[in-house]
């Protein structure tokens, strides 16, 4: 089973992540932030990986916190989730439309974390989430994933356009990179066999 369960407790936020690689896009993510909970849906559904997230922050400061170490569980959930990676096709991308917007998202599960971030956001509020915080999520997901993830918006006028194809394009990669390989399902992709 590539499932996975991890809790994070800290001075500023309490979370816990469920995943499940093998699901059918099932959620029930409640962070707090609403945008945040909408586009947390839109990474589950469109990846096809289960997620069950509960967090509670400091969200009487700012929702920094909760979105960042938010993006922290969900990449050590998916270190947990591919164990040792046997079988994965590693590789996933995606070029994603929605509306004015055109998003395109290539990522490796290759435990080298490196992000590439090249995303306009035209305004500094999506209603009253932050937009930096777009960013900073990708940035954990990466880092604490073990991800090599490219996100680039070739096209965007509206801000929640370009933040909801992000996700969705960054879903439609991670969705083809976890899938198990039919004609490799015994081996670790790669030619030093590990990851």
């Amino acid at each position: 089973m590539r499932t996975a369960t991890i809790t994070r407790q800290t001075a500023e936020t309490s979370i816990s992540v469920t995943l499940d690689l093998d699901g059918t896009g099932a959620y029930d993510n409640q962070t707090g932030v609403g945008f945040f909970d909408h586009m947390l849906d839109q990474l589950s559904r469109h990846s096809l990986i289960d997620m069950t997230i509960r967090a509670e922050g400091d969200l009487h400061i700012d929702d920094h916190h909760t979105v960042e170490d938010t993006g922290i569980a969900i990449g050590q959930a998916l270190v947990q989730a591919l164990g040792n990676k046997t079988g994965i096709r590693r590789y996933g991308a995606c070029l994603l439309p929605m509306d004015d917007a055109l998003v395109r998202a290539a990522l490796d599960l290759s435990a080298r974390p490196f992000l590439i971030w090249n995303v306009d956001l035209p305004s500094p509020k999506i209603g009253t989430f932050d937009t930096e915080l777009v960013r900073e999520f990708f940035q954990a997901l990466s880092t604490h994933g073990g991800i090599t993830l490219h996100i680039d918006a070739l096209h965007g006028l509206n801000s929640h356009h370009i933040t909801e194809a992000a996700f969705k394009s960054v879903a439609r990669a991670l969705r083809e990179a976890v899938e198990l390989d039919p004609r490799k399902a015994d081996a670790i992709p790669s030619t030093k066999g590990a990851l």
